[in-house]
């Protein structure tokens, strides 16, 4: 789809998902039976309040008064004059109460699980920010609180393990596979499904079965709905491209949802780690094919078996072997530009942005700035928006023990 936006997308978010959580070929709620029940409850439940005005009003209160929302849109000037003619600006989603925009869809399902009378909420994490966020929500409306987390993302990710484990999280550790992402959501299912009556499971992204993909979409989606608006109020006019790292990609679906109507190029931006070779990164669209896992259909990277690939980022919270159904879906549509950059270009952003503009990003945000970085320097007098999905304290002592501070970037 290259033109006609205004035209072809203005009934999508209605439209998509369907009734079964289908977008297009992609979605779906693939489950054991002892759990159909329990996700078609968890549907019943959201599909009824979030049409509840009493659901919406405690939610924007919430973020008005707990998340400190709207966050803003900030103009990179040092940025953007050393790389040339075109402007990037960002969301500062780093500014969102506790440093990424986690926290958007982790108070909703909050919500949700205080409506339906749930004691516990269970959730999987890799780089700790929807650990912390989903902690920070269980801590806020007095829930019980379980986190699964992979052994080498806990070991990389020390700081987020102390915040969740300070707002009284069990942060349990997972041993087995690669013990990162993909091994922390199998975990998580598994814990779930010893107790899905009296806890739900909150997905940490637009992944899953239906309706998280929906769920988490809806959520997220007040930071597309704040970047425009504010963008347009800051310059008069709409960006020429919007740019988000896609891991499972709830940041990214946040953000592009407000666009894809709009005469605006979109880019999401997969982590090519080491390289194109199996283990070296996690560009699930860049080099996956259709697939199932986790209980939902995408595409995904296999291995010779058909067995979800082992995956490397840099990010740990982009070294997932799959992505979420709707990022499939608008790549088939080609509505959305799906490219990738290297750990190596990560970094050097992670530090330019931190020398140019006093922010520093997560590794994973890091990706999308390094995006909009390559693509300034094509382009010429533009304006890019880059969603900066979270702030880089939690990864500062691992960027230090392998990179320095950076000398070699200056």
């Amino acid at each position: 789809m290259k033109k006609g936006y205004e035209t072809e997308f203005n009934t999508y978010l209605k439209e998509y998902p369907d009734q079964r959580g289908y977008f297009g070929q992609y979605g779906g709620a693939h489950l054991p039976p002892q759990l159909i029940p329990a996700f078609e409850e968890i549907t019943e439940a959201y599909q009824t309040i979030c049409h509840s005005a009493q659901f919406i009003s405690e939610l924007r209160r919430i973020r008005r008064e707990f998340q400190g929302r709207p966050t803003p849109v900030y103009h990179c000037e040092r940025l953007s004059r050393m790389l040339g003619t075109t402007q990037i600006y960002l969301k500062r989603e780093d500014l969102n109460h506790t440093g990424a925009h986690k926290l958007n869809h982790c108070m909703g399902e909050g919500l949700l699980a205080k409506f339906m009378g749930k004691k516990k909420i269970i959730a999987e994490t890799g780089a700790g920010q929807h650990g912390v966020a989903l902690a920070t929500a269980a801590a806020y409306f007095g829930l019980e609180c379980d986190i699964y987390m992979g052994e080498v993302d806990i070991a990389k990710q020390a700081p987020n393990v102390s915040r969740m484990k300070i707002l009284g999280a069990n942060v349990i550790p997972v041993t087995h596979g690669l013990k990162t992402l993909k091994e922390a959501v199998d975990a998580a299912f598994e814990g779930y499904m010893q107790e899905y009556e009296d806890a739900i499971y909150c997905i940490g992204s637009v992944v899953g079965p239906h309706p998280f993909p929906l769920m988490v979409r809806d959520f997220q989606m007040i930071v597309g709905i704040e970047a425009k608006d504010q963008f347009i109020d800051m310059t008069g006019m709409l960006p020429d491209a919007v740019v988000a790292c896609v891991g499972g990609g709830s940041n990214a679906i946040g953000m592009f949802s407000a666009f894809l109507n709009e005469p605006v190029e979109i880019y999401g931006v997969e982590p090519m780690g080491k390289g194109p070779d199996m283990g070296n990164n996690a560009a699930s669209i860049t080099f996956g094919e259709k697939g199932i896992m986790h209980g939902f259909e995408s595409i995904m990277l296999k291995d010779s078996s058909g067995n979800p690939a082992p995956v490397y980022s840099v990010a740990s919270g982009l070294d997932y072997p799959s992505v979420g159904p709707e990022h499939a879906f608008l790549h088939e549509l080609g509505r959305v530009k799906y490219d990738s950059v290297s750990d190596e270009e990560a970094v050097e952003a992670f530090f330019k942005l931190s020398r140019y503009e006093g922010i520093i990003p997560a590794l994973e945000s890091s990706h999308g700035v390094a995006y909009a970085m390559k693509l300034a320097k094509e382009k010429k007098h533009s304006a890019i928006l880059v969603n900066l999905s979270g702030r880089g304290d939690k990864d500062m002592d691992y960027v230090i023990e392998h990179y320095g501070y950076g000398e070699q970037y200056k």
